[in-house]
């Protein structure tokens, strides 16, 4: 009996085990079949993004001082407190003008005198040029007895037959005496002094018969007249620069206003004076901020730093009002690296544009573009603005800078590809059932497709895996961090 229930017993749980293992090899194929899937290959866009975390902050502040006429004033009211909204040109903020009313005065006093004097140099040229005159004709109602333009032509021959003989005897003093060259070229100054001679007998002819003194005496008299009409000109240029200077200072002084005016309409952030205070030239006494013009700063990975242009477009997303996107450009980034626990992050600044500007391309795209453009601005920017909508500084937000963008390209899931070796491939499922594993070659990648450049169609079946990874996959991410896949991009 013992025998037979051992018998028993044994069939039991041999047949047990078998029905285990049939249901083992059950579940795995079923497994299996159910880890799998297909996905036809289609075409899309695809952007390639450096994304991080970053606060806004105001990227338009000023700060006002007051322009003093000396190095020190007296601050005689502040109209606007912490936190006010102004507008362009409002004032802001005023000095004691009673030292200020003074200086003007005393410059428009310079100005009103610089205009006299202008006036009377004028006047003094206008005597000179009469006196001018009235010497040239006394000089010809002198001489009667030559035209005074020939008198000046006789006086020219003079002066050149001068010159010549000067110029004939330093010649002639470098041949030595006793040479042949020294007698030969004594003609030549006889010749010289010969025509000197004749110049001078026809000037005295020309003026014989008058007295030659009162001849000379008006012809000093018209270069003297010539020369105080040069020096009333010269004296005239000196007034109006004078003129001008002491306009200039006066404009100055003006512009110079004892008041802080708002140079762009904001809301003031911070004061630093009140009324009764002495400020120095230079002292801030107001800050203001533009409310239209804010920032963030990001750190990115020393693997993403060098596809970060300046320039380049980003997007900006608030994270207190889900689904809002701002465009951005970026403005600066760090030649320096920030270190922290051996990880090395580069600070890069972008800069929103203008909610007027975003919402007037938006406009405008409604009334110009396509329902189809329209759709995919409206994927960008996909939120309209609430009216009562603000950026304030401080908030949150998550900006994805643009590294590349590609619109109609085949994509597969970073999923269904694998590596081996160098090569790069997906499994395909062919028209009779089968799966074939296909060498492709890719072009960008994101978290979640990658570009397929060659080796696969548009409408193909590729197998993806579910569940586990592929056991052939290796680094595909290319911009940046890590590709896993079922986990995308690991930084």
């Amino acid at each position: 009996m013992k025998r037979i229930a051992k018998l028993i017993l044994t069939g039991f749980l041999l047949g047990g085990l078998v029905v285990a293992l049939s249901s083992c090899a059950s579940n795995s194929a079923e497994g299996e079949e159910l880890q799998n899937q297909t996905i036809t290959v289609q075409r899309g866009d695809l952007t390639v993004d450096v994304t991080a975390v970053g606060n806004l902050a105001l990227s338009r502040t000023e700060n006002l001082a007051f322009d003093l006429f000396y190095q020190e004033g007296t601050v005689a009211e502040v109209l606007v407190e912490e936190g006010d909204t102004v507008e362009k040109g409002q004032v802001l903020a005023r000095l004691d003008i009673s030292e200020w009313a003074d200086e003007l005065s005393t410059l428009e006093d310079d100005v009103t005198t610089a205009e006299r004097q202008l006036a009377a140099k004028q006047r003094d040229l206008i005597q000179a040029d009469i006196n001018l005159r009235n010497a040239r004709t006394s000089l010809e109602k002198t001489n009667t007895t030559y035209d005074l333009v020939d008198y000046k032509v006789a006086q020219a021959d003079v002066r050149d037959a001068e010159e010549n003989l000067e110029d004939t005897l330093l010649i002639w003093s470098k041949y030595g005496e006793g040479t042949p060259g020294y007698y030969s070229y004594a003609a030549v100054v006889r010749q010289a002094q010969s025509r000197l001679d004749t110049a001078k007998d026809k000037l005295d002819d020309m003026i014989s018969g008058f007295g030659t003194d009162d001849v000379e005496i008006k012809r000093l008299q018209v270069e003297l007249a010539e020369g105080k009409l040069e020096d009333a000109r010269m004296a005239i240029t000196d007034a109006e620069k004078s003129l001008a200077d002491a306009r200039e200072a006066l404009a100055e002084a003006k512009a110079k206003s004892p008041v802080i005016t708002a140079p762009f309409a904001g809301f003031i952030t911070k004061i630093n004076v009140e009324g009764g205070d002495d400020v120095m030239t230079g002292t801030v006494a107001v800050q203001l901020a533009d409310p239209e013009k804010f920032e963030a700063d990001i750190m990115v990975s020393e693997l993403d730093i060098l596809q970060v242009r300046i320039g380049g477009t980003a997007w900006v997303t608030v994270d207190a009002m889900q689904g809002l996107r701002l465009p951005a450009t970026v403005t600066h980034i760090s030649p320096t690296a920030t270190i922290q626990s051996g990880v090395v992050n580069y600070k890069v600044k972008v800069e929103l544009e203008s909610l007027d500007a975003v919402v007037q391309e938006r406009q405008q795209a409604m009334q110009e573009q396509s329902e189809e453009m329209m759709r995919q601005r409206q994927e960008r920017m996909p939120m309209m603005f609430p009216a009562d909508f603000q950026l304030r500084e401080g908030l949150t937000v998550t900006v994805s800078i643009i590294i590349d963008n590609k619109t109609g390209v085949l994509l597969v899931p970073n999923t269904a590809i694998g590596t081996q070796g160098r090569q790069t491939f997906v499994r395909v499922l062919d028209a009779d059932g089968t799966v074939e594993q296909r060498t492709i070659q890719t072009g960008i990648t994101d978290y979640q497709s990658t570009e397929v450049t060659d080796g696969l169609s548009e409408g193909e079946q590729v197998v993806v895996p579910q569940g586990t990874a592929t056991t052939t996959t290796t680094q595909q991410q290319r911009q940046g961090g890590m590709f896993i896949p079922g986990m995308g991009r690991v930084r």
